[in-house]
C-alpha cells in the first residue's frame, strides 16, 4: 500500500488513480474538441472566402490557448506547490469548465460579428491557462503516491487518461456523423460534444473533492513562498529549457496523430470524415494500451534507453511513413501509419513524463514540470495543426508534417543526452562529496 493511501484504507490504489486522472480526462476532452471540429468552428466563427485561410485562423486560435499555458504553469503551479496538490486540481477543473461552456454557447459570426471569434478566443485562453498546470499537477500527484520502483507505471496513467478523452471525443464525433447530415453537424451538431463535456463537470467536481492530499506533500516542513518558487525557476532556467526540449517530441507527435488527424484525413487525403475519426479513435486506443506498458518497462530498463531508442526511430521513420501514405491514400494505409506513429509517441511518452518529474527540484516540482511542459506545448505542440497546414500549403508536399515530427524527435534526443549527462555529473559530485566527508 502506498504512503498516500495508508491513512485512508477505504480508498484502493485503483480508486485513487481514477480520482486523480478523471479530471485530467475531462480537461483534455474539452481541449481536443476544438481541434476535432476545426472545420465546423472555422465556418461558424472565422468565415472567409479562402478555406485554407479560415482553417488557419481556427488553428491559430487553437494554438493561442497554448500560449496561456506557461502563464498558467507559473501562477497555478506556484499555487499548487504552495497550498497542495488536491486544491490545485479542483481549481484547474473549474477554469477549464468555464472556458468550455463559453465556447459551447457563443453565437456564430453571422449573429454577433467579430464578437464571436473574440469570445471563442477568450474561452481558448481560459482552457489554456487551466491546462498549463493540469498535466503537471496530475503527474506530480501520481509520482508522489506511487510505490517504490513503479513510478513509470503510475505516472503513465496521466497520459493514458488523455487517450480515453481522445477515444471518447472521436467516438462521439463518429456517432454524430452517422446520426446527422454534414450540414447539420456544421450548423449546430458540433456544439453537442461541448455541452456533453459541461454536463460531466459536476460529477468530476465531486470525484476530485474526495481526493486526499499526498503524504509526501503533507510531510514537507517547508512550503516555499511564491518569490522563492520564482527564484528557483530562474536559477534552474537551463533545466526548464532542457525539459521543454524533452517534451517537444511528445507534444508534436501527440497533436499530430490526434487533433490534426481528422483534418489531415479529410482535407489532405480526401478520405471521409467517418474514416478520419475512426482512425483517430483507433490511435487513442493504441496510445492507451502502449503508455502503461512502456511506463512499466521504463521502471525495469530505465528511462534513458527508451527515450533514445524511440527518438531515433522517429527521426528515421516519421517522414517516410507519411510519404508512403500520401502516395496512395486509403483508410488502411492511414490506419497503419497512424498506429506506427502512435507506437513511437506512446513508447517515448511512457518514459518521458516520469523522467520529467524526476529531474525537477522537489520543492518546485509542480511548477517546474508544468512550465517545461507548457513551454514545449506553446512553442512546439500547440501550433502543430497550424504548422502542418502551413507546411503543406507552402511546400506542396502532403507529407511535409513528417519533417516537423522529425525535428521534434531531434529536440527530444538532444535533451535526453543533456539531461542524463547532467544527472550523472550530479551523482558523481554527490558521491565525491560523500567520500570526502
Amino acid at each position: 500500500m502506498t504512503s498516500s493511501t495508508a491513512s485512508h484504507p477505504q480508498q484502493s490504489r485503483f480508486s485513487t488513480v481514477f480520482r486523480v486522472v478523471s479530471g485530467n480526462f475531462m480537461e483534455m476532452f474539452d481541449f481536443f474538441l476544438f481541434g476535432f471540429y476545426a472545420n465546423a468552428i472555422a465556418k461558424a466563427f472565422f468565415p472567409s472566402g479562402d478555406e485554407v485561410a479560415s482553417l488557419m485562423m481556427t488553428f491559430m486560435t487553437f494554438g493561442a490557448g497554448f500560449l496561456m499555458r506557461p502563464l498558467g504553469a507559473i501562477i497555478l503551479g506556484a499555487y499548487v506547490d504552495r497550498v497542495g496538490r488536491r486544491q490545485g486540481l479542483i481549481v484547474t477543473l473549474a477554469l477549464m469548465a468555464l472556458g468550455t461552456l463559453l465556447i459551447a454557447c457563443v453565437p456564430g459570426y453571422d449573429s454577433i460579428g467579430y464578437l464571436a471569434p473574440a469570445l471563442v478566443l477568450t474561452g481558448r485562453l481560459l482552457q489554456g491557462f487551466s491546462a498549463g498546470v493540469e498535466l503537471g499537477g496530475v503527474s506530480v500527484y501520481l509520482s508522489e503516491m506511487a510505490t517504490p520502483g513503479r513510478k513509470g507505471f503510475y505516472v503513465s496513467w496521466q497520459s493514458a487518461s488523455q487517450q480515453v478523452a481522445v477515444v471518447a471525443a472521436a467516438a462521439l464525433g463518429f456517432g454524430l456523423n452517422q446520426w446527422l447530415s454534414p450540414a447539420e453537424v456544421g450548423a449546430w451538431g458540433w456544439r453537442i460534444p461541448f455541452f456533453v463535456g459541461c454536463l460531466i463537470v459536476p460529477v468530476l467536481f465531486v470525484i476530485r473533492r474526495s481526493l486526499q492530499e499526498t503524504e509526501e506533500f503533507k510531510a514537507r516542513k517547508h512550503r516555499p513562498e511564491v518569490k522563492e518558487i520564482f527564484r528557483s525557476m530562474l536559477n534552474n532556467w537551463a533545466l526548464v529549457i532542457s525539459g521543454m526540449m524533452l517534451v517537444a517530441m511528445t507534444t508534436v507527435s501527440f497533436y499530430l496523430i490526434t487533433v490534426y488527424t481528422p483534418t489531415f484525413g479529410k482535407n489532405v487525403l480526401h478520405l471521409s470524415t467517418a474514416d478520419a475519426l475512426m482512425v483517430t479513435l483507433c490511435v487513442g486506443v493504441s496510445n492507451f494500451l502502449w503508455l502503461p506498458v512502456m511506463g512499466s518497462l521504463s521502471d525495469r530498463v530505465g528511462r534513458r534507453p527508451l527515450l533514445i531508442c524511440f527518438t531515433v526511430l522517429a527521426i528515421f521513420t516519421a517522414y517516410p511513413a507519411l510519404h508512403w501514405l500520401v502516395q496512395s491514400p486509403s483508410f488502411g494505409r492511414m490506419l497503419g501509419v497512424e498506429l506506427w506513429l502512435s507506437f513511437l509517441y506512446a513508447s517515448y511518452n511512457g518514459a518521458m513524463v516520469v523522467a520529467l518529474t524526476e529531474v525537477m527540484p522537489v520543492e518546485v516540482r509542480t511548477v517546474g514540470f508544468s512550465l517545461a511542459y507548457s513551454l514545449a506545448t506553446a512553442v512546439f505542440g500547440g501550433f502543430t495543426p497550424a504548422i502542418a497546414t502551413g507546411l503543406i500549403e507552402y511546400t506542396g508536399d502532403k507529407s511535409a508534417p513528417g519533417w516537423w515530427m522529425t525535428f521534434a524527435a531531434v529536440c527530444g534526443l538532444c535533451a535526453t543526452l543533456v539531461l542524463y549527462r547532467r544527472q550523472q555529473r550530479q551523482q558523481r559530485h554527490s558521491a565525491g562529496a560523500g567520500s570526502t566527508a
